[in-house]
């Protein structure tokens, strides 16, 4: 049988402002196969950032593990955690994250500079990504000269230049309009059944999620529902 690419059990996190309490996440458990789109639905403050976060080693829980790609992330330790956010896990995020300054092919580079990938390999790499998410026209292009959903594809394109084994998007449709978003929804579908990747992506668009293998759906902190999507 294969091993679960993503195991999440007991997680809980509390945040604390002065004698306030907030309780993020409760007794959250699930496991996702290698391969699978998960969708995370759930209002805002339901829980579904601090998921994400926990699962990617962005913060710690109170209590519980995390298990990535047979990695405890939990028992990490700072030098563990950004090696594996170097090499296991990409990360999307809804405010697209580019750097102004730098062109689309630029931006896509900065994680294979970081790993310190020559020059003509990194130049081919980057080229092949913005082709994958249909931006061979815009490399030379700055951030600011694209459309919010090519500046969403340059950004999924950067989270798979060092080709991670789970991609995490938090809410990657957010600023989109519902056309726009569900390209890159479909587009993220795409890299699942063409690249290997195993995603979880967090949405509060109800019209996504016919796209996702898996629904997770959360609220006020706690896991309420877990179902497939039928085919």
């Amino acid at each position: 049988m294969t091993e679960p690419m993503v195991v999440v059990e007991n997680l809980s996190k509390v945040y604390r402002t002065g004698q306030i309490e907030v309780h993020a996440l409760k007794s959250v458990s699930f496991s996702v196969q290698p391969g699978q789109l998960v969708a995370v639905q759930g209002r805002s403050g339901s829980g579904k950032t601090t998921m994400l976060n926990l699962i990617g080693g962005l913060d710690a829980p109170e209590q519980g593990r995390v298990v990535v790609d047979g990695h405890e992330v939990t028992a990490l330790d700072e030098a563990g955690l950004l090696r594996l956010r170097r090499e296991t896990v990409g990360f999307v995020f809804q405010s697209f994250g580019l750097i102004s300054v730098l062109s689309a092919a630029e931006n896509v580079g900065v994680p294979l500079r970081l790993a310190r990938v020559g020059g003509e390999e990194r130049e081919d790499r980057v080229r092949r990504l913005l082709a994958l998410v249909g931006l061979q026209a815009h490399v030379n292009q700055r951030p600011y000269e694209l459309s919010g959903g090519q500046q969403q594809r340059v950004a999924i394109a950067r989270a798979l230049a060092n080709r991670p084994r789970l991609l995490i998007a938090d809410e990657p449709t957010g600023q989109l309009d519902s056309q726009t978003g569900r390209e890159i929804m479909q587009l993220i579908q795409a890299l699942v059944r063409t690249q290997g990747v195993t995603a979880i992506v967090a949405t509060h668009d109800p019209g996504l999620l016919n796209l996702a293998d898996t629904v997770l759906e959360l609220r006020d902190g706690a896991l309420v529902g877990q179902a497939a999507v039928p085919v």
